[in-house]
């Protein structure tokens, strides 16, 4: 499936939080409508999601926006918090409604997916959450007993010039490098140089720190506990399915085998850490379609 299929770009001119936000599209394939959206993280881009839309090309038309704050360009400011984000999936929905017979969300995007799904129902014909998360990295590694730092910390990043300078060093190639290989990718052969300049060239977009500094610290959680978290998902969803990867990271793999053993969604291993539809577009296609 997929590999060869066109590749177009598309600029939806969306206005957000009062912000106009141009927000450019990946599009490929032919047939039922396939919303895919990318994680949220330091490195996120549509371009992720490029080889699972090229494996989904034969049997959906599929449409990879960017987040706002986040990809390969320069970035428009606009509130880097949660309801800047549920706000960009209505005003995306509401530009671009498909109905969608198939919503893929990765990371992060998981549960703003679902929020949407409620806000919209009929937009999607199901969901398909990769290796969903909810909490940041600091709040994940370092527990709510460190919290008051979290926003110092973010505070410190958007800093003129110390800031820039603190998220240089921070988004190097060696430690891209060393995160991918950590907790991104499940195989560290996987992490190619090739690989690590594409990410470093994400990281380098203007105004590419704020979006970095909200993620990591905490700042576009969409929830704040892992009852909230659970509480998203019921039977008025679309049918939901988990793609759970087999190497998740201990932390966040907990959170969702909480979410399947919750019941309610359907479960199916992949391969992978924390960007499985990344590094295993076959795999990760064929358990969305099986």
């Amino acid at each position: 499936m997929g590999g060869t299929a066109s590749l177009t770009t598309r600029i939806l001119d969306l206005t957000v939080a009062g912000h106009l936000v141009p927000t450019p599209c990946l599009e490929v394939g032919t047939g039922p409508a396939a919303l895919l959206l990318p994680a949220l993280s330091s490195i996120s881009a549509r371009e992720e999601m490029r080889p699972l839309a090229r494996e989904l090309a034969g049997d959906h038309r599929c449409l990879v926006p960017d987040w706002p704050g986040f990809g390969a360009h320069a970035r428009v400011r606009v509130p880097l918090e949660p309801a800047t984000y549920h706000a960009f999936l209505d005003a995306l929905v509401a530009a671009a409604p498909g109905p969608y017979a198939l919503a893929i969300a990765a990371g992060h995007a998981a549960p703003y997916l679902a929020a949407a799904a409620r806000r919209h129902p009929g937009a999607f014909g199901r969901l398909v959450l990769v290796a969903p998360t909810w909490r940041g990295p600091l709040p994940t590694a370092m527990g709510k007993a460190r919290a008051p730092w979290f926003g110092r910390i973010r505070k410190a990043v958007e800093m003129p010039l110390v800031g820039e300078a603190l998220y240089r060093l921070n988004i190097s190639p060696p430690i891209i490098g060393r995160m991918m290989r950590a907790h991104v990718y499940a195989q560290a052969e996987h992490v190619t140089p090739e690989v690590i300049r594409a990410k470093h060239r994400i990281t380098r977009q203007t105004n590419g720190r704020f979006g970095t500094a909200a993620f990591v610290t905490g700042g576009l959680d969409p929830v704040g506990t892992r009852e909230d978290f659970l509480s998203l998902f019921g039977p008025d969803l679309p049918p939901v399915r988990v793609l759970r990867p087999e190497r998740a990271p201990r932390r966040s793999g907990a959170e969702m085998d909480a979410l399947i053993e919750a019941g309610g969604v359907e479960a199916r291993p992949v391969p992978g850490a924390l960007s499985p539809h990344e590094e295993f577009p076959r795999e990760v296609a064929a358990a969305i379609r099986a």
